[in-house]
């Protein structure tokens, strides 16, 4: 494993995880391509209902840009399966329930939940350009307006 995250223009080191539609992601499979990986709380929360929408609203306009985007959570895949159907996603959903990515990218944090410390996912959006470096990152996002900051990020990656 990764013993320190991906610094901005470092190459992400490859890795794989599963994703829904019984598939499994891996880095290297998308060489050439622009990556938007979100990370997010909980499936089926208002916040990250609210990122899912405007990302899959988007979504044409990333694949424009030649982004592929992957959200990912801690939820199990079965989790991932039913949100995304609901939401009628266009792009797949990557269960971290190890929190093997989280720890990679460095997004666990202490929280505060009805006056108890929990701990949960920072939510971050990290960009991976073409030749697999990281190229951008935003940490402790607030949804409002979000979706649209990275749309135009992507758009003027070359």
């Amino acid at each position: 494993m990764v013993e320190s995250p991906p610094a901005l223009d470092d190459i992400v080191p490859d890795f794989s995880a599963a994703m829904t539609s019984d598939k499994t992601f891996h880095l290297s499979d998308y060489r050439g391509r622009k990556i938007v990986l979100y990370f997010y709380p909980k499936d089926n929360t208002p916040g990250c209902t609210t990122e899912g929408i405007r990302f899959r609203e988007l979504y044409p306009e990333f694949q424009a840009a030649d982004a592929e985007i992957f959200g990912v959570s801690r939820d199990s895949l079965r989790s991932h399966e039913n949100f995304r159907a609901k939401l009628e996603m266009p792009f797949q959903l990557i269960s971290d329930p190890e929190e093997t990515l989280c720890s990679m990218f460095d997004v666990i944090r202490s929280k505060t939940m009805y006056g108890k410390a929990v701990r949960g996912i920072d939510r971050s959006t990290f960009i991976i350009d073409a030749s697999g470096r990281l190229v951008k990152e935003w940490r402790g996002v607030k949804v409002p307006g979000h979706v649209d900051e990275v749309l135009e990020f992507v758009k003027a990656l070359p």
